[in-house]
């Protein structure tokens, strides 16, 4: 029984036309990894060796500049595969951003070579092609919150929907804001000054979430 190819089709249904012949080396030649939370899969300059596939857990991409700041792309959930890994492997490029197991991940690796030959077959195709088209549009929206939100607009809706508390650091927003702990912390003030939240130790409480909302949604 091809167990290892018909767990990816159950969790990725996209590719359940596979042929016979492209199940079957799926499961001869695919690596499965299980990688604890914090553990760098890829990093930036590295040649590009496999496409994954995360079967469990989450991972971040991101991009790094030379003084060390991060700005976080996207992120891959269970289900999900990485653009930047394809675009590495259709170009025969070295990856130009990083990517970190957020929590413990659960990946099946197929090789490049296999990557490129399971591209002649339709339903592997579309699987890629819809991949890029969805996160096209996810990074045109990054590009687009950085280039024309202020940064008050973009750290109230990162604190919207998390519930009425946000676990996180500054610095940690700052990263996913590509911003700097500073300015986020003298945000953070002011937010608490209107009320809009209260500040703990690596916690925010949201109070006032339609007052977040509207800041969110301000385009003055």
């Amino acid at each position: 029984m091809n167990a290892t190819a018909d767990m990816l089709t159950t969790i990725y249904p996209l590719l359940s036309g596979l042929s016979p012949a492209a199940r079957a080396r799926i499961e001869s030649e695919g690596r499965l990894l299980e990688l604890p939370a914090g553990t760098v899969i890829f990093d930036e300059h590295q040649p590009c060796v496999g496409f994954p596939f995360v079967l469990e857990g989450q991972v971040k991409i991101a991009k790094s500049s030379a003084s060390g700041r991060e700005l976080p792309l996207y992120r891959v959930h269970t289900g999900e595969t990485c653009v930047i890994s394809s675009a590495c492997l259709l170009g025969q490029l070295d990856y130009n951003a990083h990517a970190i197991a957020e929590s413990a991940v659960r990946l099946l690796v197929l090789p490049s070579y296999l990557f490129d030959e399971l591209m002649a077959e339709p339903p592997f195709r579309r699987f890629v092609f819809g991949l890029f088209a969805e996160r096209v549009a996810e990074l045109m929206q990054l590009v687009e919150a950085i280039a024309f939100q202020r940064l008050d607009q973009r750290l109230a809706a990162l604190l919207l929907g998390h519930g009425r508390t946000f676990h996180a650091t500054h610095q940690q927003l700052a990263d996913e804001l590509g911003s700097v702990r500073e300015i986020v912390s003298r945000l953070l003030k002011s937010f608490a000054e209107q009320g809009f939240v209260a500040l703990g130790r690596n916690q925010i409480d949201i109070l006032d979430p339609a007052g977040l909302r509207a800041l969110a949604a301000d385009r003055k």
